[in-house]
């Protein structure tokens, strides 16, 4: 199995200024893993409510995340503010799986690379669902799928 690479930044089409925090830092004095998939979290969920009109706790059908992972290549810190980049490796009829890209201000490539894959689920059933129509069209517009 080869080794991942760290993610160029011109893969990334949205970024999202993320600043780091002091509870972000472990006892090595680096942001400890948990905070990156925190940061991945907020910058999703940022995009599907400014772009893709997702309204929390009101929506009927909503993302799951039934896959993570994350490749770390260079550590942040507190205070550091990160640039984190966003794009689309995969969408489907009823899921999406997101790349994040760590980057801190003159990153050519990720310090981080993380992955998730949302399925959409209609809360009432509790069973699979379409992609919203909004939220498909948002990320039809922003980025290359």
């Amino acid at each position: 199995m080869s080794r991942p690479e760290p993610a160029s930044r011109t893969l990334f089409q949205r970024f999202y200024p993320v600043p780091t925090r002091w509870a972000d830092n472990d006892i090595y004095g680096h942001a400890n893993n948990v905070a990156y998939y925190a940061w991945f979290d907020t910058v999703v969920n940022q995009f599907l409510i400014e772009e893709g009109g997702m309204q929390p706790g009101v929506d009927p059908v909503v993302g799951y995340v039934v896959a993570s992972s994350c490749n770390y290549f260079a550590p942040v810190e507190y205070p550091q503010c990160l640039q984190l980049g966003l794009r689309v490796s995969r969408l489907g009829s009823k899921s999406v799986t997101w790349e994040i890209g760590v980057f801190v201000e003159g990153d050519t490539v990720s310090r981080a690379t993380g992955q998730f894959t949302h399925a959409f689920v209609d809360q009432a059933s509790n069973q699979s669902a379409p992609i919203p129509e909004r939220i498909r069209l948002a990320i039809r517009a922003d980025f290359d799928v």
